[in-house]
C-alpha cells in the first residue's frame, strides 16, 4: 500500500505548518505537559494515545474549557464500554458555543442560505438573545434537565437556536430532517418520548415546496408525551390549533441561564441506521462532545474566529451536529437548506463562493457527480477563500482527489475524513500539517488509538482489517436509550473484540501513517452520507401484497459511485411490471427517504437466510463485490445455498 502513492498530491507549506493551531498546541503541550517537541504530528499522536489522560487534560486547558465544579481526575474508569470521563466536573455545552458573543457581538455567528443562494447573517448577539429567550420559555413550559426535545426541522437557524436552548436548560436534543416520512421519524422519536416538538410546516427543495403539515399532525397524534408543539412557518402558513409560535418564544431579551450539568449528562440522541430493527438511539454527553469537537474542529480542521465553516448536511445526519459545533471555536457557521444540486450541479460551489467559506465540506458522491457533469469550480467561481475541501459519507476515490486538485486549486488541502454517528466525530482524516496522498486519509485523530485488526485481534499494517479503537474516546456513547442493561450497546461494538471498539469499516493503516477506508464491513446503506438500515426498507416494501420478501444491498463502486439494488421475491401470481416497480419506488420515497430509492429492482427466486432465519446481507454484498462463494459465506450457516448462485452469476455478468 505505501508504495502506491510515493509522492504526495499536496504538502502544506512551512508557513501553514507554523501557523496551524495543532503546531502551537504541540509546542505548548511540550512545555506544560511533557509532549514531544520534535517529530511533528506522528510524535504528538503517539503521545496523545500513550498518555491519554494528560492529552485530554491539555485539550481542556488549551481551549479554556470552563468547569463550574472541578473534576477529580480525567479518566475515572477506562474500561470500554463504560469509560468515565472527568468525574465530578460540571459544565454546559451551550455556554461554550456562545462564548464568542462577548468579543464578536455584531459579527455573523450563522450565515443562512436557501435555494436563492443569498446568505443572511445571524449575529452572535442575536443568536445569544434568541437562545436566552427560548431557554426561558422552555423552563416556563416545565422542561427540566434530562427531558427530551425533538426537532422536525431543515438546516435553518431556528434548528441551531433550538438545540442550544435545549442544551442550556440541560434537556436532551434530537432531530430528524423533514424529508423523513412519519414512520421513520416515529421509529426514532417514540423511543425517547419527547416533551416538546419543534416543527416546520414544510420545506423547499429542488425549486419546489413540500408541505409537511399532514406529517406533523401524525407526529403529534403518535407522540403522546408532547406537552408543547412549536410552529415555524417556513412556508408561511398559520400555526395549527394548539401549537405555539416560534416568533413569540424567541421575542424576549433574556440573558441565557446555563444549567451546569455533570460531564456525562446527555446532550443529544443520534440514531443509527436500524439495520437489525429499530434504529439505535445513541446518547452522547455534553462534556464528551464539547472536548471531542474542540479537538476535532480546532486542532484538526484548524478552525478559528476568522473562519467560515460550510458543510452540506441535513439535521438527520451527525454532520449537522458537528457543523453546529463550529460555534465552539468562534467560527461562523454556514447553514444551507436546499438541494445540493439546485439549480444545477455546481450549487454547492456557488454557496462556498457567496459565503466566503474557508472550510467547505461535502460528500464524496457530490465531488464525483461534479467531475462527471464537467463542473469547473475554479473557472466559474471565486474560491480564493477556500483553503480546505473536506469529504465524508463514503471514501473519496483517487479520481476525486485528482479532480479537486486540478479543478479547484493545486495548493488546496483535501481532507477525506471518516468517523461515525456513533461517536459524532472522525476517527481519521484532516491534519493541517501533514501531506495528502491520493486516495488516503492523512492520519488517525489525536487521542484516537485507531488500529486495523485481523479476526484474531492482531494489528495489521499495509493490510486490510477491521477498524478498531483500543482506547476510549470522550464522545463515545454514554449509553443507548432504552438499553437498561447495556447489552445492545455492548453487542453493537464490543462483541467481536472484548473491551475494544469495532466500528464496522474495512481499513488499511499504511506504514507511512495514513489511512485507507474500504467501505462498510456490515450492511448499512449509505446514500449521500445519509445512513439507513435495511430493516426500514423491508418494513415499507413488504407491506405491498405482491412482495413476499426482499433484500437490499449497498455497494461502494471503484469509481466512487454507490450501487443499491433491491432484490424482490414475489408472491405467487405477482408480476414485476412497471406498475409494481413504480409502487415500490413511491413507497420508499414517501415512507422513508427519496435518497434511498434503489438503483435497480431485481426479481429473484428466493432470499437466502441464516439457519436462524436472518437475511444474509453481508455475504450477498461480498458476492456482488466479486468475492468467491466459498470465501463470502460459511455454507453450513445458510438455509438454501442454491439461492446464492443467482447473486454469484449476477456479479459475474456485471463484471
Amino acid at each position: 500500500m505505501p508504495t502506491v502513492n510515493p509522492e504526495p498530491l499536496w504538502r502544506p507549506d512551512p508557513q501553514r505548518i507554523d501557523e496551524a493551531q495543532v503546531t502551537r498546541f504541540q509546542a505548548w503541550a511540550a512545555e506544560h505537559h511533557g509532549a514531544p517537541s520534535e517529530g511533528g504530528y506522528p510524535a504528538l499522536h503517539r503521545w496523545s494515545v500513550d498518555e491519554l489522560e494528560t492529552f485530554w487534560e491539555a485539550v481542556t486547558q488549551w481551549f479554556d474549557v470552563r468547569f463550574s465544579t472541578p473534576y477529580t481526575r480525567v479518566l475515572g474508569d477506562r474500561a470500554m464500554p463504560g469509560a468515565q470521563w472527568f468525574p465530578g466536573a460540571t459544565l454546559n455545552y451551550a455556554e461554550h458555543a456562545l462564548r464568542a458573543s462577548a468579543t464578536r457581538a455584531d459579527e455573523p455567528a450563522l450565515l443562512h442560505v436557501d435555494e436563492t443562494h443569498e446568505p443572511r447573517p445571524v449575529t452572535w448577539s442575536e443568536l445569544r438573545r434568541q437562545v436566552g429567550s427560548l431557554a426561558a420559555e422552555l423552563r416556563a413550559l416545565g422542561v427540566r434537565p434530562g427531558d427530551r426535545i425533538s426537532g422536525y426541522l431543515p438546516n435553518i437557524p431556528q434548528a441551531v437556536v433550538a438545540l442550544l436552548a435545549t442544551a442550556a436548560v440541560g434537556a436532551v436534543w434530537t432531530s430528524c430532517a423533514p424529508d423523513f416520512g412519519a414512520r421513520s421519524v416515529l421509529d426514532r422519536f417514540q423511543q425517547v418520548e419527547p416533551v416538546v416538538l419543534f416543527t416546520v410546516d414544510g420545506y423547499r427543495y429542488g425549486g419546489k415546496e413540500h408541505d409537511r403539515r399532514d406529517t406533523v399532525a401524525e407526529l403529534r397524534r403518535e407522540l403522546p408525551t408532547l406537552r408543547a408543539v412549536v410552529h415555524i412557518p417556513l412556508l408561511g402558513t398559520d400555526a395549527p390549533e394548539g401549537a405555539l409560535e416560534w416568533s413569540v418564544l424567541t421575542a424576549g431579551n433574556t440573558e441565557p441561564l446555563f444549567e451546569q450539568v455533570p460531564f456525562d449528562h446527555p446532550l443529544w440522541v443520534l440514531y443509527s441506521s436500524g439495520t437489525t430493527g429499530l434504529p439505535k438511539a445513541i446518547v452522547q454527553s455534553q462534556g464528551g462532545i464539547l472536548v471531542e469537537h474542540l479537538k476535532q474542529l480546532g486542532l484538526h480542521c484548524d478552525l478559528g474566529p476568522e473562519d467560515r465553516f460550510f458543510w452540506y448536511t441535513s439535521t438527520g445526519w451527525m454532520m449537522w451536529n458537528f457543523l453546529v459545533s463550529g460555534l465552539l471555536t468562534g467560527t461562523t457557521v454556514v447553514l444551507y437548506d436546499g438541494s445540493p444540486g439546485h439549480p444545477d450541479t455546481a450549487a454547492q460551489w456557488r454557496i462556498a463562493e457567496r459565503t466566503r467559506a474557508t472550510l467547505y465540506g461535502t460528500s464524496a458522491a457530490y465531488v464525483m457527480a461534479c467531475r462527471k457533469a464537467g463542473v469547473h469550480p475554479a473557472r466559474d467561481f471565486d474560491l480564493s477563500t477556500v483553503r480546505c475541501v473536506a469529504t465524508t459519507g463514503s471514501p473519496l476515490p483517487p479520481d476525486g482527489f485528482r479532480w479537486l486538485h486540478d479543478e479547484v486549486r493545486t495548493d488546496l488541502w483535501i481532507a477525506s475524513v471518516s468517523g461515525g454517528t456513533d461517536v459524532c466525530s472522525c476517527f481519521a482524516g484532516a491534519v493541517p500539517t501533514l501531506p495528502v496522498h491520493t486516495g488516503e486519509l492523512q492520519a488517525p485523530g489525536l487521542g484516537t488509538d485507531l488500529q486495523s485488526w485481523d479476526p484474531a485481534g492482531r494489528p495489521l499494517v499495509d493490510e486490510v482489517g477491521e477498524l478498531v479503537v483500543t482506547n476510549p474516546m470522550p464522545s463515545m456513547p454514554v449509553r443507548f436509550w432504552n438499553d437498561p442493561d447495556g447489552s445492545r450497546y455492548h453487542d453493537s461494538y464490543f462483541d467481536t473484540y472484548p473491551g475494544v471498539w469495532r466500528h464496522g469499516d474495512w481499513i488499511t493503516l499504511t506504514s507511512r501513517g495514513s489511512v485507507v477506508i474500504h467501505g462498510r464491513s456490515d450492511s448499512t446503506l449509505n446514500r449521500q452520507g445519509v445512513r439507513m438500515g435495511s430493516a426500514d426498507i423491508y418494513e415499507a416494501v413488504e407491506r405491498l401484497p405482491e412482495i413476499k420478501e426482499s433484500l437490499v444491498i449497498g455497494i461502494e463502486q471503484p469509481d466512487g459511485g454507490y450501487w443499491m439494488p433491491l432484490f424482490v421475491h414475489l408472491a405467487p401470481g405477482a408480476v414485476l411490471d412497471d406498475a409494481l416497480l413504480d409502487r415500490v419506488k413511491r413507497t420508499i420515497r414517501e415512507q422513508l427517504s427519496p435518497r434511498h430509492i434503489p438503483d435497480e429492482i431485481i426479481e429473484v427466486p428466493g432470499i437466502p437466510h441464516t439457519l436462524t432465519g436472518k437475511r444474509i446481507e453481508v455475504p450477498v454484498k461480498r458476492l456482488l463485490q466479486g468475492t468467491p462463494l466459498d470465501k463470502a459465506v460459511n455454507p453450513g450457516s445458510i438455509d438454501n445455498l442454491d439461492l446464492l448462485h443467482f447473486y454469484e452469476d449476477l456479479a459475474r455478468k456485471r463484471a
